[in-house]
C-alpha cells in the first residue's frame, strides 16, 4: 500500500519528483525519436480499435448480439494476435480489430443499459476513462524510465486478489460489500496498469521490441477495464439516485 500512496500523494518524494513543472517535462527528451515514432504507432492503433469496439458494442444495440460468444471470440482474437508472427501486420491488425468489435458487443448489454438510464453517463464515463488514460499515459512518460515498473508485481498480486474474489463469488454467492469492493479495488489495479504498461511498453521500445499492435492490445485491454468500471459505478449511483428519489415522492 505504500507503494499506492507514494504515487498518488503528492507530498511524497514521488510525487514531488514528478509535478508538472519544466525539470519533469525535460524527461520527455529520454524517449529516443524511434521510441517517440513507435509510440505514436501505439496510439493511432489504439484509436482504430476503440473505433472498432464502438462499432461493436452498436451493432448489439441494433442486433443483440454480445455474449459469452462473444466474449470467447474476443479471447480468440487475443490469442492469435500474440501467436501469429509480427511480421504479418495487415493479419495481426485485422485479427485486432476483429477483437476489439467482438469486445465491443461483449460490452453491448452494459453499454444498451446506460443509453436507456441516461446516455450523458455513457459520454461521461468514456471522457473521464479518456481523461484518466492521457493523465496516467503522461505521467508514465514524463517520469524516470522503469520509475513505475516495480508496480508490477503489487498490480499482478492485487489482480489476482480480484480472481480469487470473483471465483469465490460465482461458487458461494457474494454480497454487496464484495462487489463494492471487487468495482473499486479492480479500477484502481487497472489504472495502475495504465502506467505501469506504457512505461513497459517504452522499456521494451527502447531495446528493440516495437510491435505496436501487441502493445496496443495491452492498452487497449486497460482502457476497456477501466471504462467498464467507471460505467458500473456511474450506473450504479444513477439507480440508486433514482430510488431516493421515488422515496421521496412516495
Amino acid at each position: 500500500m505504500e507503494a499506492f500512496s507514494s504515487f498518488f500523494d503528492p507530498n511524497s518524494k514521488s510525487g514531488s519528483r514528478n509535478q508538472w513543472s519544466y525539470d519533469s517535462l525535460r524527461n520527455f527528451h529520454q524517449i529516443s525519436p524511434h521510441v517517440q515514432a513507435h509510440l505514436q504507432q501505439v496510439y493511432i492503433t489504439l484509436f482504430w480499435a476503440l473505433i472498432a469496439s464502438a462499432v461493436g458494442a452498436y451493432l448489439h444495440v441494433l442486433y443483440n448480439i454480445g455474449g459469452l460468444l462473444t466474449t470467447l471470440a474476443t479471447m480468440g482474437c487475443m490469442v492469435w494476435v500474440l501467436s501469429t508472427p509480427p511480421y504479418e501486420e495487415r493479419k495481426r491488425f485485422g485479427v485486432l480489430m476483429a477483437a476489439a468489435v467482438f469486445e465491443g458487443a461483449s460490452v453491448g448489454p452494459l453499454i444498451d443499459l446506460a443509453v436507456e438510464i441516461d446516455q450523458s453517463i455513457l459520454v461521461s464515463a468514456f471522457v473521464g476513462t479518456s481523461v484518466a488514460f492521457g493523465c496516467f499515459s503522461a505521467a508514465a512518460m514524463l517520469a524516470r524510465r522503469r520509475e513505475y515498473l516495480y508496480l508490477g508485481g503489487l498490480l499482478s498480486s492485487g489482480l489476482s486478489i480480484l480472481l480469487w474474489l470473483h471465483f469465490a463469488s460465482s461458487i458461494f454467492g457474494g454480497s454487496t460489500a464484495i462487489f463494492k469492493f471487487e468495482l473499486y479495488f479492480g479500477l484502481l489495479v487497472f489504472a495502475g496498469y495504465m502506467v505501469v504498461d506504457t512505461q513497459d511498453i517504452i522499456e521494451k521500445a527502447h531495446h528493440g521490441d516495437t510491435d505496436y499492435i501487441k502493445h496496443a492490445l495491452t492498452l487497449f485491454t486497460d482502457f476497456v477495464a477501466v471504462f467498464v468500471r467507471i460505467l458500473i459505478i456511474m450506473l450504479k449511483n444513477a439507480s440508486e439516485k433514482n430510488e431516493r428519489k421515488k422515496k421521496r415522492r412516495d
